[in-house]
């Protein structure tokens, strides 16, 4: 809202001015969010109409087109989905304006996940700019800063792209001027916040065109000009005009620019040179006529990436773990309130809440999670007031969403409201004993799943039913949280996209929850450890074998007992100290990493307790930094789960849970949780691209910040591996991960830091987080062919944990409401192979025509003007999960038939196959075939075949999208 007022809203009010000044003239612009806000609260209806006709024209255009340009190295790929498809559905029912080119400039580095998403989404280039300096100076001398990507080695060349990345000048005009000491060609001069200055006159404003300088100032543009053009192998040259908050006067930037553009133009045979405006199409399209071959770039990312040899922007992976933390329950309890409203409208046409507001307490949650993606939002490189924007978007979001999932079952059990009823998600809720609890768990996964939920209880003696009054296993045991409260494990058992409802009931005597037991250790002395012989004891379930040495109270060694394997396991918290003066040397801040040394381990005592039970066991460790601190700084909480008969325990059993509790730090540290192990793994180490694909990051020596050079984004997965063994992590939120020893991996937990640099202090970016984070991570060990079978839907079952809503029923006789036979909301479940997983099930809302004519049509004829909601179109998409031969059967490609998947929902009548955002029939989109050595010939794409009768067959990595459409009931 400050930028709005400060500069934002002005940027579009003076473009669409200028540009309707001057055809020439042209402008690109990238994140919705701003645009939208303008749209909607500034603009009149002569810039609405004069909008309209400059995009028809071609002279104004959006470039991405989502909310936001999102961050690449810690967002999920959902949410990147998430927040391009809400920016291009706007664009798209208001405009019929489908963006077709990328400008992710500002990003830390690029993922190879980004290339594939903008080739779905219909995109016939893609242009990047940050990538380490080092190989972008090599690329540039060789003329290799354009080339065709292959981000996906399963899609390949069906959706590779090609991409440019900006020279060493990156996405800002050059500001030096040889014959002035003031900036050049930012006549319009830098924004000012809180106000815009009431005389009009910025700070650092250009010296402005005149016939003195004129001269000047083109042969200072075209030396620059002729300098790029070297490093690339057309003779177009992309010169971007602008930089960060540019353009809130476009008045006289434009004013003083044709004079420009004019004198070189009149003198381009004594320049050589010739100058015009454009747009990113412009540019491609007349890189694209040329018809060269191009080099091919396979499925390697640009991350890490650094500025210089001590900058490497490996920090903000964990900066405000907090926020990270926060914007991925959002997210996923977003994904559980879509596929959960949309059953509720097909299945329940009768219903009684309103379907408007409704939808717009899903938009709020869309519209937060899309705004947190940005690449200064997720990423912690925010000031602390900009972060509190973020967490009460989020917060507000998320108790919409979950005030509208409680109001649906409600509605659809027709309760009786003389109870409190409340709605809490992920939180511990509250049961007074007098009162009997139910709790109501909904599986957003379209799998079967087995898994437990917490729920917080005030007394031991509880017991846990069912729907049709059978007794559910449950255990109950003291809390980590509080002294006065248990936590209640409840084993629950869910087909895919249905709920189960629970009742909790206090009992006298009969007790129907096994109750876990204690035993603590004695805090034990590090420093003293090595000497005594070691006292081995193990906590076992029927997949691992845990051993802990109660000399030191670590973790020894992990036995997967079906192949008998053991690795040597220990687990230690490490600090690395960093300066934060810029006198004294390099400094870590929100965005980069660099570390004094090596880390520093931090505890010199440990305190153990572990709670056993017939279902969990609970190991919890608590580290000291002596042994006589009072208060521990870091805790581990490891829990390990039996099944009873019966049950389908296999993903259960085969995963460590792992919660960590890390602050708060001192200031200038960043708090590591580093593994070792005796696995032979060469320092190689493995991390995901946005939980979608994975890459391999071998150890690399440099001269300088070796240790920070090797941190990488996990955002779901990391592991490490020998012959035979491998150790993988599954994390619910982003951080950075490295290998700095053979067999290790760490785990950057959490950042405290303050610099002075001038330009950090100028913004607040200090990072003085003192918060506790707490974290989770569950391990897999195994051989590569069974963790290969489970971590994927392991780790989507960390994501998408069971939505658990609480309610108390008082009265008289606590009864569960009338009608509530099991799964009553859900008598068909909806359930996809396990390589397969349904990545949204929703209603957007859109209102426009699947006809692109006609869409376009009723939009020059003044229909598209508000509307209601379209109820009609459900969103479906489907991902495959598995690369081309990663395992024998699982990377099969899988027939799925629509009509039976969704046949819970209703009718199948018709099912449109669409660009991943939904803007394109796949059967009209034609995206530019690049030239390249292996396919000589140039034209373009066509995309997948749907076959007839509802029948789908998805290939290995595909996302492939749908609008479906049900018999009205």
């Amino acid at each position: 809202q400050e930028s709005m007022h400060a500069y934002a809203a002005n940027v579009y009010t003076t473009v669409v001015e200028e540009l309707m000044k001057g055809k020439q003239r042209k402008f690109i612009a990238v994140e919705q969010e701003f645009f939208r806000l303008w749209w909607d609260m500034v603009a009149t209806d002569t810039q609405k109409q004069q909008v309209h006709q400059l995009l028809q024209e071609g002279r104004l255009e959006f470039v991405i087109g989502g909310q936001v340009m999102h961050d690449e190295a810690v967002t999920l790929i959902d949410d990147q989905i998430l927040q391009l498809t809400e920016g291009h559905g706007f664009l798209y029912e208001t405009f019929g304006f489908r963006p077709q080119f990328s400008w992710h400039v500002d990003p830390f580095g690029a993922s190879a996940t980004t290339p594939t998403l903008f080739a779905l989404a219909g995109f016939n280039a893609h242009l990047i700019s940050r990538i380490d300096y080092d190989l972008k100076a090599d690329m540039q001398k060789n003329k290799k800063l354009q080339f065709v990507w292959r981000g996906s080695p399963s899609l390949s060349e069906r959706q590779e792209i090609f991409t440019h990345v900006m020279d060493q000048y990156s996405y800002c005009t050059p500001s030096q001027l040889p014959f002035s000491n003031r900036s050049g060609f930012f006549w319009n001069g830098f924004a000012t916040f809180p106000d815009p200055p009431k005389d009009g006159v910025y700070p650092n404003m250009s010296l402005p065109v005149t016939d003195a300088n004129l001269h000047l100032y083109a042969q200072t543009m075209v030396a620059n000009i002729k300098e790029r053009a070297a490093w690339f192998q057309t003779g177009e040259v992309l010169w971007p005009w602008g930089c960060d908050k540019q353009f809130f006067n476009a008045s006289v930037q434009y004013s003083n620019m044709d004079l420009l553009v004019d004198y070189i133009n009149k003198h381009s045979a004594e320049f050589g040179v010739t100058v015009q405006y454009a747009t990113v199409r412009d540019y491609f399209q007349a890189v694209y006529s040329r018809n060269l071959t191009w080099e091919i770039r396979d499925s390697q990312d640009f991350l890490p990436y650094s500025t210089e040899p001590f900058q490497a922007w490996t920090g903000f992976y964990t900066s405000r773990s907090t926020l990270k933390g926060i914007a991925r329950r959002a997210s996923s309890l977003l994904y559980a309130g879509e596929s959960f409203f949309t059953q509720y409208v097909w299945k329940h046409p009768e219903g009684s809440i309103c379907k408007y507001k409704a939808l717009k307490q899903l938009q709020s949650l869309r519209w937060a999670v899309s705004e947190v993606q940005h690449h200064d939002g997720i990423t912690g490189t925010e000031s602390p007031k900009v972060k509190d924007m973020y967490l009460n978007n989020l917060m507000y979001g998320m108790h919409n969403v979950k005030k509208l999932m409680a109001s649906i079952i409600f509605d659809i059990n027709n309760a009786k409201k003389n109870g409190e009823v409340y709605s809490s998600v992920y939180t511990k809720g509250s049961g007074k004993p007098d009162v009997d609890l139910y709790v109501v768990v909904y599986n957003p996964l379209a799998w079967n799943i087995t898994t437990f939920v917490t729920v917080s209880v005030s007394s031991e003696a509880m017991s846990v039913y069912d729907e049709l009054g059978y007794s559910v296993p449950a255990q109950v045991q003291s809390s980590v949280e509080s002294q006065s409260t248990y936590d209640l494990y409840i084993l629950v058992a869910i087909s895919g996209l249905s709920y189960r409802k629970y009742s909790i009931k206090p009992v006298d005597g009969k007790q129907s929850a096994f109750i876990g037991s204690s035993i603590k250790y004695k805090r034990r002395d590090l420093t003293h450890a090595g000497q005594q012989s070691q006292q081995l004891f193990p906590v076992v379930n029927s997949c691992y074998q845990i051993v802990f040495d109660q000399n030191t109270n670590l973790m020894h060694s992990i036995t997967e007992r079906e192949t008998n394997q053991t690795v040597q396991f220990t687990q230690e918290f490490l600090e690395y100290h960093v300066n934060g003066d810029t006198k004294k040397g390099p400094i870590s801040d929100n965005y980069l990493f660099a570390p004094d040394a090596s880390a520093v381990p931090v505890s010199k005592a440990v305190g153990l307790e572990v709670i056993s039970g017939s279902l969990v066991t609970e190991i919890r460790q608590y580290f000291y930094s002596n042994v006589t601190s009072q208060d521990y700084t870091y805790a581990v909480y490891t829990r390990l789960y039996s099944v009873p008969e019966g049950y389908d325990g296999k993903l259960l059993c085969h995963r460590i849970e792992q919660e960590y509790s890390a602050g708060p730090l001192e200031l200038n540290r960043e708090a590591v949780l580093r593994t070792s192990t005796d696995l032979n793994t060469k320092q190689l180490l493995y991390t995901d691209n946005n939980g979608y694909q994975l890459q391999k990051r071998p150890f690399k020596a440099y001269v300088n910040n070796t240790v920070a050079r090797n941190y990488y984004p996990m955002v779901q997965t990391a592991y490490i591996e020998d012959d035979t063994t491998r150790l993988m992590l599954l994390a619910e939120r982003a951080h950075g991960v490295s290998s700095q020893g053979n067999g290790q991996v760490e785990v950057m937990l959490h950042r405290r830091l303050w610099n002075n640099l001038q330009w950090n202090l100028n913004n607040n970016l200090t990072l003085n987080d003192s918060s506790v984070v707490r974290p989770v991570i569950w391990l897999i060990l195994g051989t590569k062919a069974v963790t290969n079978t489970l971590y994927r839907t392991i780790g989507l079952g960390l994501e998408h944990r069971p939505v658990v809503m609480f309610g108390a029923l008082s009265g008289d006789k606590p009864k569960l409401p009338r009608r509530l036979q099991k799964n009553s909301v859900h008598d068909l479940p909806v359930t996809v192979p396990t390589n397969l997983h349904l990545q949204t099930l929703s209603i957007p809302g859109w209102r426009y025509s699947s006809d692109h004519a006609e869409h376009v049509r009723s939009i020059r004829m003044g229909k598209q003007k508000q509307g209601d909601a379209d109820f009609s179109r459900v969103l479906l998409r489907i991902r495959h999960l598995y690369e081309v031969g990663e395992d024998p059967v699982l990377s099969q490609p899988v027939m799925v038939d629509l009509q039976s998947l969704l046949k819970g929902l209703g009718s199948v009548m018709a099912v449109e196959e669409r660009s991943l955002t939904g803007t394109w029939d796949v059967n009209t989109l034609e995206r530019w075939k690049w030239k390249t050595a292996q396919y000589p010939g140039k034209g373009s794409f066509n995309s997948t075949e749907t076959s007839e009768d509802f029948i789908v067959t998805v290939y290995p990595k595909e996302i492939r999208t749908f609008f479906v459409y049900f018999q009205v009931q």
